[in-house]
């Protein structure tokens, strides 16, 4: 299975798709923020990548998912384009997707995360909180799951998101 994973920064994501690739056996968690920086580290492009990152990530999951593991893709995911780039990615490999949003609804615990957190990619440059609520997100025009994070942990946050899966 193809879970795709997408939401703003700040939003829990990450946290969400790290908890999740460790409760589902032989699931393996692609992380586009890993991946961008990696190709940034290597010299060969700076930031903003652009749809690099996307396409390597695209091609790692493909193969994953042909060898019979559950990928938990994860990425801002902002716009239809990529969403339907993920689909087809699932389509081509013959297993069934499930898209999910995660959301902070609460404005102040959003920025909160946003401006208190610290990069856990070596030398990943976290956006700041006017780069997270001005950035490109169209909103999701097709039935997916949603998970709101805001007011409860990440496990009861996991816990919803396995509900809605199942």
């Amino acid at each position: 299975m193809l879970i795709v994973i997408g939401g703003l920064p700040g939003s829990g994501k990450t946290t969400l798709s790290r908890l999740l690739a460790k409760r589902l056996a032989g699931a393996v968690h692609v992380r586009i923020d890993t991946i961008e920086q990696a190709i940034i580290r290597s010299g060969l492009a700076r930031h903003p990548l652009g749809p690099a990152g996307y396409a390597v990530g695209y091609a790692l999951t493909e193969d994953h998912l042909r060898q019979g593991l559950t990928v938990i893709a994860e990425s801002v995911n902002p716009l239809p384009v990529t969403r339907d780039a993920w689909r087809e990615v699932g389509v081509r490999a013959g297993v069934p997707v499930a898209e999910v949003e995660v959301t902070c609804s609460d404005p102040g615990e959003h920025r909160h995360r946003v401006t208190s957190r610290t990069a856990d990619i070596p030398g990943h440059r976290l956006p700041g909180w006017g780069e997270v609520v001005e950035r490109e997100y169209e909103p999701w025009d097709r039935d997916h799951i949603t998970v709101d994070t805001a007011g409860q942990t990440p496990e009861a946050s996991l816990e919803t998101l396995m509900a809605q899966l199942k």
